[in-house]
């Protein structure tokens, strides 16, 4: 019996008509080719069942061609966008994702890992602001696959990162409250473990400075990005009656804390104070007053990041091991100059 001899990709070239270096690109990279071109590829492909024999090179390869995510909260308003840039750019070049929800539980982390030692899952996206708990630790077989993160920097560690530049954008709504008239202005947000809260604080304080503003730190109040946070910190500056004429929130989740606290208390906003967020998630808009805040363009976040990703993947080195994005002032009704009298 006669074994029929294993179709190459010289075959497909030849019967295609193009060059070995096209079919790659045709496979791998279906995007970068003319229509045509392709279709004559696939056809090709087709008759030679040279499909078959690059499935079975990729078992080989020990390669999945798949991509884990790695997200603390997929409930975040900032995630779907995110995630839509990442799989958006996955899907153009064959990659599918797999996304763990960790609820900022070690645990799961940890678990989810067993993508990366099965070779279910090729890379990893990271939007937790840090390295997956367990890597590292002695006993601990998990191997280092490319990385890359998003949304937050991984402090202390050599990772790319892809996100929005913290700083700056701050220092843009800072300055856009100052050239309102502003000089008593609140940062609601201050923490000394999360980067995205320490950048953003550094840029509000670099405006405040640079625009001769003496910064008060009773009006510099931690929070953790959540609504409550925001609720809880306008209510204790009532208590010590250390009041600014306008905040700047770490988020568009403290800024609606800050507005329900003074919503509650009967002020007139903005007339009474002035609210700045920032990311502009979808309820920005539809607040009473609207938020006016800083837009990230999260999309293009995740597509930068997921491109990064796959250029790891293929052995390439990044010109940048970090990557920013400037942000957008979105202006809405959440923001005027301070009351007089």
């Amino acid at each position: 019996m006669q074994h029929r001899k294993l179709a190459t990709i010289e075959d497909v070239a030849a019967i295609a008509g193009v060059s070995i270096a096209t079919v790659s690109r045709a496979i791998n990279e279906p995007t970068k080719v003319a229509d045509e071109t392709r279709r004559k590829v696939t056809e090709a492909v087709a008759r030679t069942g040279y499909t078959t024999n690059a499935m079975a090179r990729s078992l080989r390869m020990r390669r999945s061609n798949m991509i884990l995510i790695l997200a603390p909260d997929v409930g975040d308003p900032n995630f779907s966008n995110i995630l839509v840039g990442l799989e958006t750019e996955a899907s153009k070049r064959g990659y599918g994702v797999l996304i763990g929800n960790t609820q900022n539980d070690p645990t799961r982390e940890t678990d989810y890992l067993r993508f990366i030692n099965s070779n279910q899952a090729d890379g990893l996206i990271l939007l937790t602001g840090h390295l997956p708990y367990g890597i590292g630790e002695q006993g601990n077989p998990v191997r280092l696959p490319p990385m890359v993160a998003v949304n937050e920097p991984v402090s202390n560690s050599d990772v790319p990162f892809v996100g929005v530049d913290n700083f700056e954008g701050a220092r843009i709504a800072a300055e856009h409250l100052i050239a309102q008239g502003h000089h008593r202005i609140a940062f609601i947000g201050h923490s000394t473990s999360k980067a995205v809260n320490m950048l953003r604080e550094q840029g509000y304080r670099a405006a405040l400075s640079g625009a001769g503003i003496t910064i008060d730190p009773r009006l510099i109040l931690d929070g953790d990005g959540t609504t409550e946070s925001g609720r809880a910190a306008t209510e204790h500056m009532f208590v010590r009656d250390v009041l600014p004429t306008a905040f700047l929130c770490v988020n568009d989740a403290t800024a609606l804390g800050v507005i329900i606290s003074l919503s509650a208390r009967k002020y007139d906003l903005p007339r009474d104070f002035s609210v700045m967020g920032f990311d502009d998630i979808s309820f920005a808009s539809f607040v009473t007053p609207s938020l006016t805040t800083m837009k990230q363009p999260r999309h293009k976040i995740g597509e930068g990041a997921m491109d990064l990703l796959l250029a790891l993947l293929a052995g390439e080195t990044p010109a940048k091991n970090e990557v920013l994005l400037r942000s957008e002032l979105i202006v809405r009704n959440s923001v005027s100059g301070p009351r007089r009298g």
